[in-house]
Formats: C-alpha cells, structure tokens, sequence
C-alpha cells in the first residue's frame, strides 16, 4: 500500500474526547515551561491523554524496548522516550513512542518540552481514537520537523509508516521497518502485536 502525503486530508480543527478551556493569559509557551501530566495543548485548550488500554500500553512499552535496543546496540544512540511532550508548529503533544538522534539530545538536553516535533514518532491507535485525526496528527508531526511516524493499529493488526513523500502499510506476517530514522531497525508486525 502505497499513498503520497497529498492525498492525505487536509490538516483541520478536530473534535477531541476530553478538553479543558485554557485559561485568557495561559500560553503556549507557559505549557511547554511546565507541560501538566498526561495533558496536550490541542487549539488552545488541555487535552487529556487518557485512553491508554492494557493491549496498547504493552505495545508502547513494547515498541519504546525495540527501538531503545536497536539505537543502544546497532543504530546511532540517542534516545527514546514515552509521551515526552513535544511542540509541533501548532500545539504541544505527547507522542506514545519517540526517538531523538544523539545531536539533538545534546542539543536540547533534558528541557521541559522539546521545542520541535521528534525526528521518529509512534501513535498507538487506541479504541477511542478516530482514524482521520490519527492521520491529521502524523501530517501535523511531519510539518514540523518530523521525519517518520509509525500509526500502529493494534485491532487491524496494521503499522503505517508516514514520512513526507509516501505512506507504506504493513499487515499482519508482513516486517515494519523505518524508512529515514533509526535505519535498518524492523519488526514483524505479528511480534509487535503479541
């Protein structure tokens, strides 16, 4: 399966399941200073990531272990991290799994919020989430600064991998493998899934 970024939908406003008004006078910039636990900044308003199941939570912990491995033992070094927030040119997320190359651990060092999208991202595709909004979010990483983002759906037993030019899908007894980050790094999509 073979798709380029432009046939994908338009980045739009989304409905999301919990918000909270953001205060008059709180900024973007106030929540990167001091990003609430398990919140986003999604068009000016908190959202709560809050829909984190047993399967998905295995498959993050999961998915974070492989690519941790791989930079540790064979890849560049550098970091991973679970829904360390992050600013894309929008808003402030918290991506399920991220990587970040060794220059810009030290560029960055250990700030509060990373002031640009992860080079490597991976969303895992809860019960609740809607597909559209996952792909409006993969679209939203790769404009800014994001060079690959891994939507796993663990029900479909599907991994999409986005980057700017093409979408590759992966089905269940297929092998997943990143396509510009961390390269060489692979996993069979029945392994991750377990």
């Amino acid at each position: 399966m073979l798709a380029t970024i432009s046939e994908l939908p338009k980045i739009e406003e989304t409905a999301l399941l919990a918000t909270t008004a953001v205060q008059d006078n709180l900024t973007i910039e106030d929540f990167m200073a001091n990003p609430p636990d398990n919140m986003e900044w999604v068009d000016r308003q908190l959202v709560e990531k809050n829909d984190m199941t047993l399967k998905t939570g295995r498959i993050q912990s999961k998915l974070s272990r492989c690519w941790g491995n791989y930079k540790d033992s064979r890849g560049p070094g550098g970091e991973v991290y679970t829904e360390a927030p992050c600013r894309t040119n929008r808003q402030v997320r918290r991506p399920d799994v991220a990587y970040l190359t060794p220059e810009l651990v030290a560029q960055f060092g250990d700030v509060r919020t990373l002031p640009q999208s992860f080079p490597l991202v991976a969303e895992i595709v809860s019960p609740t989430d809607i597909a559209e909004d996952v792909f409006l979010k993969a679209q939203e990483y790769l404009a800014s600064s994001c060079q690959e983002v891994w939507l796993v759906f663990p029900d479909s037993h599907l991994v999409f991998v986005v980057t700017q030019n093409q979408i590759l899908g992966f089905r269940a007894d297929e092998t997943a493998s990143t396509q510009q980050v961390l390269a060489g790094f692979s996993i069979a999509v029945d392994e991750l899934l377990a």
